[in-house]
């Protein structure tokens, strides 16, 4: 085994590490498409483990003597015993360049919601594809996953290029195939792979000799991920309102939560959704300390030179005001036993509001095969399709390809189960 140089991998300073640009992606395929073996390789042949770790792999080898590198990611004992993963396995590792996180989705159709969970934070998608199967119908559903979800960057791993005698043929075909599904991502990358034996996962391959593109480990550290950070538009939606009610602290009342969209400065002009009511901003607090400004992203205690009726759910925006409906068209993964009809009645979840809601209509539903939509009466579970929904009270939100935190919501049925997840197409009424 050639073993990454240690210097590679050297983090000069410990604060360095906070610095660094974090990339999310997630594993996705077919079942035993060699996800968690993937994962394992990647992470076990660029000498991310920790020495522990590398320990437990050595002492649990297969009885060929080789290492079960899915030990890595199947982490729950029923996925051990059944040779699947279940749910989505987070991984972190670090290199000198970057930060990951890794979110091995399941394969098997039924655990389609944990697909949709781990693509709505992924700037990537790695999909799998068996090389003797080429791409399957659960290829066509995880890849229009990923795209309406917002993923702009994939890879197509071609996996178990071994099984196939390393041929070139598969290879263009698989490629072929998937090019005419017609999605239309920012990038695509076609790597041919051996995840078992590692071959192209961090190096270069011997097997291959006519694949002259990068390995899956160089297109991570080098691929540029283009977020729209869109500064302008400011998005604070309130979780929490603060209200110590202390001799020290009689006067304060703070508004926590996370900034989603755009960055708020000291004296920076906001609006109150719903009141509409214009005031500026106090003070940006942090703790332990005051900030002059804060970005997308961040959590912070807001508070404002007005006082002003504000409670959770309420927003805090900058000039350019969001939607207002209490109407939405959606698109959306259906993620229950129970099949969804017209007049469903479930709470909608969104950013930090929540509000019941009804099917108005059931608009189409996703054919996998080809993406094309048609009509339907009713939507299965994990069927893709667009529904309307009437809403008890307004929300504030962007179109989805705008911020993926304000233009997408859950469904809770009346057993707080997470039935659905969706992304807002757009208003059926305008009430600002």
């Amino acid at each position: 085994m050639i073993s990454v140089p240690k210097q590679l991998w050297k983090i000069e300073k410990k604060e360095d590490i906070f610095k660094m640009e974090i990339i999310r992606f997630l594993t996705a395929g077919s079942v035993d498409d060699g996800k968690s073996t993937l994962i394992g390789r990647l992470l076990y042949d660029s000498n991310a483990l920790a020495s522990d770790l590398k320990s437990i792999l050595e002492q649990n080898k297969n009885e060929d003597g080789s290492i079960n590198l899915a030990l890595l990611t199947d982490g729950l004992k029923a996925e051990r015993e059944q040779g699947i993963t279940i749910d989505v396995a987070y991984k972190y590792f670090t290199t000198k360049n970057r930060k990951y996180i890794i979110a091995d989705a399941p394969g098997h159709v039924q655990y389609t919601r944990n697909m949709v969970t781990a693509a709505s934070n992924s700037d990537v998608a790695i999909i799998l594809i068996d090389a003797r199967k080429g791409i399957t119908e659960q290829t066509k559903r995880h890849a229009y996953i990923a795209f309406f979800m917002g993923i702009r960057y994939v890879v197509l791993a071609i996996n178990k290029m071994d099984l196939v005698g390393f041929s070139e043929e598969i290879y263009h075909k698989i490629m072929n195939d998937f090019r005419s599904l017609n999605l239309d991502f920012e990038v695509v990358e076609y790597i041919p792979i051996s995840a078992i034996n590692g071959d192209n996962v961090v190096f270069k391959s011997e097997n291959m000799p006519w694949y002259k593109g990068q390995t899956l480990f160089e297109f991570l550290e080098t691929i540029e991920i283009q977020r729209d950070l869109n500064l302008d538009d400011f998005r604070f939606p309130i979780q929490y309102v603060i209200r110590p009610n202390t001799d020290e602290y009689h006067d304060f009342r703070g508004y926590a939560g996370r900034i989603l969209c755009g960055e708020v400065k000291k004296g920076s002009e906001v609006l109150v959704l719903p009141s509409m009511m214009k005031t500026k901003v106090k003070e940006i607090y942090k703790y332990p300390e005051y900030l002059e400004e804060a970005k997308n992203g961040a959590s912070v205690t807001i508070l404002l030179e007005d006082q002003i009726d504000i409670s959770r759910g309420d927003m805090i925006v900058g000039n350019r005001l969001p939607y207002v409906s209490k109407e939405i068209e959606a698109q959306i993964c259906w993620m229950s036993q129970e099949p969804l009809k017209p007049n469903t009645k479930l709470f909608l979840r969104h950013t930090t509001k929540e509000v019941k809601a009804i099917v108005k209509s059931i608009l189409s539903k996703v054919d996998i095969e080809n993406y094309t939509e048609q009509p339907i009466q009713q939507l299965e579970l994990n069927d893709i399709g667009k529904i309307q929904l009437k809403l008890s009270e307004e929300i504030f939100y962007d179109p989805y390809t705008m911020s993926r935190y304000t233009g997408s919501f859950i469904l809770i049925d009346n057993e707080n189960r997470t039935v659905a997840g969706g992304v807002i197409i757009q208003m059926l009424d305008y009430n600002i």
